[in-house]
């Protein structure tokens, strides 16, 4: 082989290998770098429209990728932006897409073979919609500004599995069963059901046409008066959801594994996420230069968990309006990656309390900081805190 260098047998006494090394590029990795626009990488952004636009001639628009410390092969993201008065070229891909509008309006054309009859469905700013797996498919601006929107991808997974572009991008497989071309598969559905796994609520649709507005049901599970829905879009193995926490109020810490990102839709606030290792009162007990915090906006994004390990991340509503989040997750369920057998009994950890069984803090066991400097943030502001002074008192029986 062209390059190669012999290989030896270490001596008595020695180890085979480099011992250390760079972290390897993934397949993933080598299509970002091809593609010619930067890679955005770190704990979080304020915005996404701070990020620089470079033309992106395979997208035919201009773009921005972004993988968030924790997302490194398990899910990709990017931000496009469609000319004004233009479109994206047409794609096809076996990896699932979300969309979500940053700014603007336009037209999304969806057809399963060529020639075939297209599914065209209107979106704007704050609208989530998400493309069947291999179907045709392109974005169209329906205005004279250019239109900004965010996508989240399996991409890393299929590219770092299958290692073969043509597969992915050419590959003549109709998945009928997640997209038939029934007339009504982009009309927004409302109904509410339990998601089969943790009973939590769940609309079966694939398009949110505002995710800023629409409607959340109680959940409670995160802070007091927090609300929260699944969109179940596509047939996807993508898993993302929902959720606000009212004005003057915070999410309690809560802990697991690295995949998901918050993305700020409404409102705005600021996060807090430490390793597990370093416990409840990271600050109380010396371990506050651990912890990361990323104060964000509309649109917004923040790692819940950066590292490989289980991370606890907080989250805090600064604004004098409810605070709105989605959680993208990709393929990675929070109950499906605990390593545990089918079959076998789990809880739902990351809303039970940690004198549950759970990894969620409560109120009253939480760093005193936490409380304080909340209270002074929002201060700032002429608001105040609706918090519930009991929270924050130990409960007899503990």
């Amino acid at each position: 082989m062209d390059g190669a260098v012999h290989w030896h047998e270490p001596t008595r006494g020695e180890r085979a290998g480099y011992g250390k090394f760079g972290q390897p590029q993934t397949d993933y990795d080598r299509f970002m770098e091809e593609d010619g626009i930067p890679v955005f990488r770190g704990v979080g952004i304020s915005k996404v429209q701070n990020l620089p636009l470079i033309n992106w001639p395979r997208m035919g628009g201009r773009g921005h990728y972004i993988q968030l410390h924790g997302t490194e092969g398990k899910w990709g993201a990017y931000v496009v932006e469609v000319p004004a008065a233009g479109a994206l070229n047409v794609e096809k891909h076996l990896y699932e897409e979300i969309f979500l509008v940053v700014e603007g309006r336009g037209t999304t054309e969806v057809w399963l073979e060529e020639g075939g009859e297209k599914h065209i469905f209107e979106w704007q700013t704050g609208s989530m919609f998400s493309i069947p797996v291999n179907a045709y498919h392109r974005v169209v601006n329906a205005t004279n500004s250019p239109a900004l929107l965010l996508a989240g991808t399996t991409a890393p997974n299929l590219m770092n599995l299958i290692g073969d572009k043509g597969a992915i991008f050419d590959n003549p497989y109709q998945f009928t069963s997640r997209f038939s071309g029934e007339r009504d598969f982009y009309k927004p559905n409302d109904e509410l059901e339990p998601d089969p796994i943790r009973g939590l609520a769940m609309r079966r649709t694939n398009l949110v046409p505002d995710v800023m507005n629409c409607e959340l049901p109680l959940d409670n599970r995160r802070s007091p008066g927090y609300r929260r829905v699944e969109p179940f879009m596509t047939g996807n193995k993508f898993y993302l959801w929902i959720g606000q926490h009212e004005t003057g109020r915070y999410s309690k810490a809560h802990a697991h594994t690295s995949a998901a990102i918050l993305i700020c839709v409404k409102g705005k606030g600021y996060t807090y996420t430490w390793p597990e290792e370093c416990g409840v009162n990271p600050w109380k007990d010396g371990h506050g230069d651990k912890v990361k915090r990323v104060d964000y906006e509309p649109v917004g994004m923040v790692s819940a968990a950066p590292g490989g390990a289980r991370w606890y991340h907080q989250h805090f509503n600064t604004s004098s309006e409810p605070f709105r989040l989605s959680a993208w997750f990709g393929p990675h369920h929070p109950s499906m990656v605990t390593g545990l057998p089918p079959g076998e009994k789990q809880i739902d950890y990351t809303a039970m309390d940690v004198t549950e069984g759970g990894t969620s803090i409560p109120y009253w066991m939480e760093d005193p900081r936490i409380r304080q400097e909340f209270e002074d943030h929002i201060a700032t502001s002429g608001a105040k805190s609706r918090m519930d002074p009991a929270l924050y008192e130990r409960p007899s029986d503990q």
